[in-house]
């Protein structure tokens, strides 16, 4: 299937009565257990309806601090288990001692790069398990850094999601390239933030 097939089939997706669900358990999984770009359905969601845009975003940031409540929980309690593997398999594995020790000195902050930039936030949600960064700064900075995250592009979209439609339709390979870039790109700040 070429990227304009697939940029097709994933609208057509948009409009199954369980998008919103798949939405949202999509967001839970990228903040607890593996990799993904949610923006990659959520985008078109929106230029689907736009008079979803802020329910969807709403439903992106809840989700995804729920699911980072779950990466907390690893941390905390099955770090040797599953958290281990998921920062192993982030090349983060070896670094984690020093990982630690910043977030020590300043998880809000780190909770928050996590939260507004493309690095894989579960990592952020499983150190901050694992070395007890207090819940409650943990759940207040991930709402006010997922928020942002979600409901930024969310109102981009609406805003000007013909456009966006109109360019997504034109050039199905070059959106589809960007958005890998764009995963790719967490993947390396990660290296280099964290």
């Amino acid at each position: 299937m070429g990227s304009a097939g697939f940029v097709q089939k994933l609208t057509a997706l948009t409009a199954h009565r369980h998008a919103e669900k798949a939405l949202a358990g999509l967001c839970f999984a990228e903040a607890s257990v593996i990799p993904a770009f949610p923006e990659v359905m959520l985008a078109p969601m929106i230029m689907a309806d736009r008079r979803r845009a802020w329910r969807l975003a709403a439903i992106c940031t809840l989700s995804s601090v729920a699911g980072g409540l779950l990466g907390y929980a690893i941390g905390m309690f099955l770090f040797e288990l599953v958290g281990q593997p998921i920062l192993n398999f982030y090349g983060l594995g070896t670094d984690f001692e020093a990982l630690a020790v910043r977030f020590n000195e300043a998880g809000w902050i780190m909770v928050l790069i996590g939260a507004l930039s493309p690095i894989p936030y579960k990592v952020i949600t499983i150190t901050s398990g694992v070395t007890g960064l207090d819940l409650w700064t943990f759940v207040l900075v991930g709402l006010l850094g997922r928020g942002l995250r979600y409901f930024v592009p969310c109102a981009l979209f609406y805003a000007f999601g013909p456009a966006a439609t109109d360019i997504s339709r034109r050039h199905p390979r070059k959106v589809a390239l960007a958005a890998l870039a764009l995963v790719v790109g967490g993947f390396a700040m990660a290296a280099f933030v964290i």
